[in-house]
C-alpha cells in the first residue's frame, strides 16, 4: 500500500520531516483509507501515526573530555596547540627574567662591588634586554672589568 500522501500530510501536521513520521505496520490499511487532514489528526490522536525522535550527535565523548580537562588531565604536549608563547605570555617571561637581574644588581650595588654609575648603566642595559640571565650579566661585568677590587 502506498501511504506517501498520508505521510506528507502527517509531516505537515506534526511539523517534522516525512522521514520522521512513523506509521504502525498493523494499521497501514486504515492509514491508506485516510484522505483528509482530519482523518490524519484522528490517527495521530489514536497513536497509529507518531513522530520519531530526532537523531542527534552524541555529546558523551566531548563531555568526558571536558571532565578530564577539569580534573587537570589532557594537558600533555600532544594536546597543546599554538606556540609556547601562547600558553605562557611574553610579559610573564619578561618578569621572570628581569626580577633576578635587578635583584642581583641591587646586591652588587649595596655591597659596593660596583659603582653607582656602573649600576645605573647595567640597570638600563638590563631594561633594554641586553642580558638573558644573571650569568650573562656576570659575564658582561667580567669582560668589561666593571667589578671593584
Amino acid at each position: 500500500m502506498n501511504v506517501n500522501a498520508q505521510k506528507r500530510l502527517a509531516a505537515e501536521i506534526l511539523k517534522c520531516g516525512e522521514n520522521r513520521v512513523y506509521i504502525e505496520p498493523d494499521f497501514i490499511d486504515d492509514v491508506s483509507m485516510a484522505i483528509t487532514r482530519e482523518d490524519i489528526r484522528n490517527l495521530i490522536k489514536n497513536k497509529i501515526i507518531s513522530k520519531r525522535n530526532k537523531i542527534g550527535i552524541s555529546r558523551i565523548r566531548a563531555n568526558l573530555n571536558l571532565k578530564k580537562k577539569q580534573k587537570g588531565r589532557a594537558r600533555g604536549i600532544g594536546s597543546r596547540k599554538g606556540k609556547k608563547t601562547a600558553r605562557s605570555p611574553p610579559k610573564r617571561n619578561w618578569i621572570n627574567r628581569i626580577r633576578p637581574l635587578r635583584r642581583e644588581l641591587k646586591k652588587l650595588r649595596n655591597t659596593k662591588q660596583i659603582e653607582i654609575s656602573v649600576y645605573r648603566k647595567l640597570y638600563l642595559k638590563a631594561k633594554g634586554g641586553a642580558f638573558n640571565s644573571v650569568a650573562t650579566l656576570y659575564r658582561y661585568i667580567e669582560e668589561n672589568k666593571l667589578m671593584r677590587n
